[in-house]
């Protein structure tokens, strides 16, 4: 009969788990941060002979390699820099063909020395594609073939038999995404042409949504006159459904705001709503946003002042429209 390990075992094993966790953590962070001390001017090279490439980027590694060389290809081309990703193996079989003289390849190998990589070198260098290399050995063949070669290994695999490729793909992944970064600030790319290249994920909603785009306006946008009573304010404010009403003057430009909060205040002060002015229980001085901002930067100032409505004005502070956080997350912005 089968006994049921006891608590004493259980905790062991979990400090067990916890304690090699933490050693992967600090071996694999260990790995990066080397990469930081060994930087030089062949990594500006390397930005600048992507940056010049007319054609595309191809990426390339087998294995772990492989999967690291997928991500980076993708980084790259979400990012502003045309680039795709080519198995060493299927290019010995005709997906060479992909590969033009124009072409940047990248190639990602931690000893340097993987066959199949080795294979289509010749042939690369025979259309007149540049190649970059990413390796964990600076004197391998790879690294000596590469018109440009960046180090990018580690000192120890993560792993307890120091052979699954753990540290060492930890540190080609960091060091793909600063080239691809780098390529990526030197050509000036924006956020729009981010959003543009993220056309069906919530990416796009928060950089491409604007203020305008989401925002209550006309009769949709609860005002009241700075003459009128609390009582009018606060009918104004059920009819708008948005917890709020603006007070606006005669010319229609924002002098303060009335809210559900500003409401339950003076009712707890011992304001008498039937003879109040609307002026007496307002906030002055609300918070208000433009309507070409970015939806994002509305949820920013409602986040960081605790508020969960705004005032859309233009350049005089006239009011434009209104909006609220329902109205976002009816957007999907958040």
């Amino acid at each position: 009969m089968k006994t049921a390990p006891s608590n004493a075992g259980r905790v062991s094993q979990e400090g067990a788990a916890l304690a090699l966790a933490r050693e992967v953590l600090e071996i694999e962070a260990k790995a990066i941060s080397d990469l930081v001390g060994r930087l030089d001017r062949r990594f500006v090279q390397a930005v600048e002979l992507l940056l010049k490439c007319r054609g595309r980027i191809v990426v390339s590694g087998i294995g772990k390699s492989g999967h690291i060389a997928r991500k980076i290809a993708s980084t790259l081309a979400s990012t502003g820099t045309p680039a795709f990703f080519v198995h060493p193996a299927e290019a010995s079989h005709g997906d060479l063909g992909m590969v033009a003289r124009d072409d940047v390849f990248v190639a990602l190998s931690n000893s340097g020395e993987s066959g199949e990589l080795l294979a289509i070198i010749p042939l690369l260098k025979r259309q007149g594609a540049k190649l970059i290399a990413l390796t964990g050995k600076s004197d391998s063949t790879l690294a000596r073939e590469a018109d440009i070669h960046l180090y990018a290994g580690a000192a120890k695999e993560a792993c307890p038999l120091n052979l699954a490729p753990t540290a060492s793909t930890t540190a080609a992944l960091a060091l793909g995404d600063a080239l691809a970064l780098a390529v990526m600030q030197e050509k000036g790319f924006t956020r729009d042409e981010f959003a543009a290249s993220h056309p069906g994920g919530a990416l796009a909603r928060k950089l491409l949504t604007h203020v305008r785009d989401v925002m209550r306006a006309g009769e949709d946008a609860p005002r009241t006159a700075c003459g009128a009573t609390a009582m009018q304010g606060l009918l104004e404010m059920s009819r708008g459904k948005m917890g709020m009403t603006a007070v606006v003057d005669g010319d229609g430009r924002v002098v303060g705001i009335f809210t559900d909060g500003d409401l339950r205040r003076n009712l707890e002060q011992g304001v008498d709503m039937r003879s109040a002015r609307i002026t007496d229980v307002m906030t002055r001085a609300p918070r208000t946003i433009g309507p070409d901002k970015l939806a994002a930067e509305g949820i920013e100032i409602m986040e960081r002042f605790k508020v969960n409505q705004l005032l859309v004005v233009d350049a005089e502070q006239k009011l434009l429209g209104a909006l609220n956080m329902h109205d976002l997350f009816r957007a999907k912005v958040i």
